[in-house]
């Protein structure tokens, strides 16, 4: 009974979110973002201004997807699963693909395909400042990220592995969503992909096939 409880619980929760996204994106590309206030959006979802911010910081974060909570917890935990307990002097040789594929699970949580894409971009031409908040959130997630790489991989506190692999991974991930954001274009995980293989072309020598990121 408890799972149950809990499963529609979180499908609750995942609709009303979908409804507060949809609703801000779709106000914002017709008014601004100071064209309407929280109340009416409280007003037309059919909640209260409390649990508006029980799910959302502001506005901004509403329209963009980014919940007050961290969302990506199982995709965190399959991250650190799968470093190799080491000597602190080797990296798992899979640091990096699976630091990528990281990346596209929060991506993929945005739920950004179909008419959720086209109104965000109309929110975000309506609003551009929108994008930088976007780019903005991504380059916090680096520095958690950071923290992440240490612990799987077992290094000491400032290790500067840790640092660049985390800020060269958040580098290309907001390229391409810079990229799919300002055009319709190929998808977030095409982009990131074709950085991601020309970045090793350009630092190691070396092609590495597309198959790389897709590890099962």
């Amino acid at each position: 009974m408890l799972d149950g409880a809990d499963t529609l619980r979180e499908r609750r929760r995942s609709e009303t979110t979908r409804t507060l996204v949809r609703l801000t994106r779709r106000l914002t590309a017709e008014r601004g973002l100071a064209g309407f206030t929280v109340e009416e959006v409280c007003s037309e979802a059919a909640i209260s201004r409390r649990t508006f911010f029980n799910y959302f910081a502001s506005k901004d974060d509403a329209v963009l997807g980014i919940p007050l909570d961290r969302s990506d917890a199982a995709a965190v935990a399959r991250f650190l699963a799968g470093g190799d307990a080491g000597t602190h002097r080797e990296l798992s040789p899979t640091l990096v693909a699976d630091l990528a594929l990281l990346h596209e699970e929060r991506w993929k949580a945005l739920d950004l395909t179909g008419d959720a894409v086209s109104e965000l971009r109309a929110a975000i031409e309506a609003e551009p400042r929108l994008l930088q908040r976007l780019l903005e959130q991504a380059r916090e997630r680096e520095l958690f990220d950071v923290r992440l790489i240490e612990q799987r991989e077992q290094l000491a506190e400032g290790d500067l592995r840790a640092d660049l692999a985390a800020h060269l991974v958040g580098a290309l991930a907001r390229a391409a969503m810079s990229d799919f954001l300002s055009r319709d274009t190929e998808s977030f995980s095409v982009l990131f992909e074709q950085r991601i293989i020309a970045a090793r072309e350009l630092l190691l020598g070396q092609v590495a096939p597309a198959a790389a990121l897709q590890r099962g």
